[in-house]
């Protein structure tokens, strides 16, 4: 039997490699859900493939995924959490920048990861204490300086609305939670800002990040881990920054400003 990581790395490529046979230039349909976010039918489709996969190999685990089941088992010692298809709009667009991220928390925290970006053929894995790599090739942020003069702040659409931000760095928007989180784990961003993601979109890259020697950190003091038994985690948010190091992120806090609310 392989191990889970072999399993998740296999299982989000094979789910890529469906959504990619899916994925048109032109666009695909895309429905608005009641949290305002897009669903697609590939969305439903590659949640169904990796769930099953996951009770079938991995019977006595729970699983805690955005289109099926987004209800936290009431207790559980290993729950796979599944974002079947991080960057709906971009897919339903026809950008090529979306993934499928799996993961394995044990005891409540991340201890296995993968993160598939079919177009681009990007995979990132991780395991607990074991380092984080990129196409089986180890991986580590970077520290701004001579070697890095364009780093760049890759954030959400929402950050800009959401947050007064002074940070020195050029802006990137790429559409992908997921995505945003792993180029700080790979090197090219410097910082993340997520404004509202949900514990799918985050809890694969979290642990990339911490193994490629990064940081990563809520801005309002909330805590996806460990995981909170029976709960709806489609009606938790988590902003979240992510940073190459705990150095970049605590000046990072100090420019950045929640918006008022009227």
């Amino acid at each position: 039997m392989p191990t889970a990581l072999e399993f998740a790395s296999q299982l989000a490529r094979q789910a890529g490699e469906m959504l990619r046979q899916r994925f048109s230039l032109g666009g695909t349909l895309a429905n608005l859900k009641p949290d305002h976010s897009f669903v697609t039918a590939s969305d439903l489709a590659a949640d169904q493939m990796i769930s099953a996969a996951v009770r079938q190999h991995y019977p006595q685990d729970m699983i805690l995924s955005e289109e099926m089941q987004t209800s936290s088992p009431a207790a559980a010692p290993a729950v796979w959490i599944i974002d079947p298809l991080d960057g709906t709009t971009n897919y339903s667009l026809g950008l090529h920048v979306w993934g499928v991220s799996i993961a394995r928390l044990v005891d409540g925290w991340p201890d296995t990861a993968a993160i598939y970006f079919p177009i681009i053929d990007e995979l990132y894995t991780a395991q607990r204490g074991k380092g984080a790599f990129i196409n089986g090739q180890r991986t580590y942020t970077r520290q701004p300086g001579p070697g890095q003069p364009n780093g760049f702040l890759a954030c959400c659409s929402r950050a800009h609305r959401r947050y007064k931000i002074s940070i020195p760095y050029k802006t990137r928007i790429m559409g992908s939670t997921a995505y945003h989180l792993c180029l700080v784990a790979r090197g090219p961003a410097l910082l993340a800002l997520e404004a509202t993601p949900k514990i799918w979109d985050l809890a694969a890259a979290w642990l990339v990040i911490h193994e490629a020697g990064g940081t990563i950190t809520t801005l309002d003091g909330s805590s996806p881990f460990p995981l909170l038994p029976a709960s709806d985690y489609s009606r938790s948010s988590f902003p979240t920054l992510a940073a190459a190091s705990a150095e970049l992120a605590q000046v990072a806090r100090s420019q950045i400003w929640p918006k008022n609310k009227h």
